[in-house]
This record gives structure tokens, C-alpha cells and sequence, in this order.
């Protein structure tokens, strides 16, 4: 693992050990935290992070909002874990995305792919293992498609269905 990838993750660690014992408002105040804890990071570096580690910002009292660990982020893995062993195949069809996945896949793909907030998307709808995905135009199809079988590790027609 490189010295890099071992930084990002011990930065991630501390990023949800400080959110889950302080009101994070904003991220200058999670920078400031972190620069504490002796982790350097820019605006576009924390905003990835929070981003990855999903992050979600909640009202609280006197109509201030702070960063809390969303439920299903510790029960939902990424798409990058999801999609290599689930996937089975995109196809496009106007501005929609039907996507195939193992049996039982669906549910978990989808989840993780309104996690990703992709903004091409208006959203998403699951089965047991098939997902329908409405986009903004069908221009964006191609790209969409595309970065899906990208993160499954597979190009068009490359998986077959094992069922």
C-alpha cells in the first residue's frame, strides 16, 4: 500500500472520529480540526472526502446544520466493491439505463449509486436484480453507461448472465 494510500485512510479515520464528537458545521471547521489532529488538507481534498465517506449535513437546533455519519454508511459499500461482482449488463434506451445484476444485487447497486450522486441522474429504481436508471437527456446515456461498466471492470457485451 503506498505511503499515500495509507495517509488518505488514516485522514479518513480521523475525519469520523471528529465528526462523531463534534458539530461540524462547516468544512473549514472539519480543516481546522484536522490541522490539529496534524492532517493538512485543502477545501477540494476535504470536500472528496466527505463525498467518499458519505457524509451528509443535518438541521439542528436554531437553524444551524452540522456534518454527521449518514446509517447506511457503514452497511452500504461503494461501487467500486459493488459493481465488479454484481454487474451484469447496461443497456441505454432514450434518457434511461437498465442495468442487470446478480440475483439479489439490485437493491445494494442502486443504494450505492444515489449515494454517488451522479449529476446526470434524476434517479434510480430497483428490483431484485434490475435497476432502471432516468437520466436528465439521453445524450448523457453513453457516458453514464459507460462509467458504470468502467467501475465493473467490464466493457459492453464482455459479462454474460450466469443465471
Amino acid at each position: 500500500m503506498s505511503g499515500r494510500s495509507i495517509a488518505k485512510k488514516e485522514r479518513h479515520r480521523t475525519i469520523l472520529a471528529v465528526v462523531r464528537s463534534h458539530r461540524i458545521r462547516s468544512q473549514e471547521e472539519l480543516r481546522r480540526l484536522l490541522l490539529a489532529e496534524g492532517f493538512e488538507a485543502t477545501q477540494a481534498t476535504l470536500s472528496r472526502d466527505i463525498r467518499e465517506l458519505r457524509l451528509v449535513k443535518v438541521p439542528a437546533s436554531g437553524g444551524t446544520s452540522h456534518y454527521t455519519v449518514a446509517d447506511e454508511r457503514e452497511t452500504t459499500p461503494p461501487l467500486e466493491r459493488l459493481l465488479p461482482t454484481l454487474f451484469i449488463s447496461a443497456e441505454g434506451a432514450g434518457n434511461l439505463i437498465v442495468v442487470r445484476t446478480r440475483t439479489g444485487g439490485a437493491q445494494a447497486v442502486a443504494l450505492g449509486m444515489d449515494w454517488e450522486e451522479w449529476p446526470e441522474v434524476l434517479g434510480t429504481v430497483a428490483g431484485d436484480d434490475t435497476i432502471l436508471i432516468v437520466l436528465r437527456e439521453p445524450k448523457l446515456v453513453p457516458a453514464v453507461k459507460g462509467r458504470i461498466e468502467e467501475i465493473a471492470g467490464t466493457t459492453a457485451g464482455a459479462v454474460e448472465d450466469a443465471t
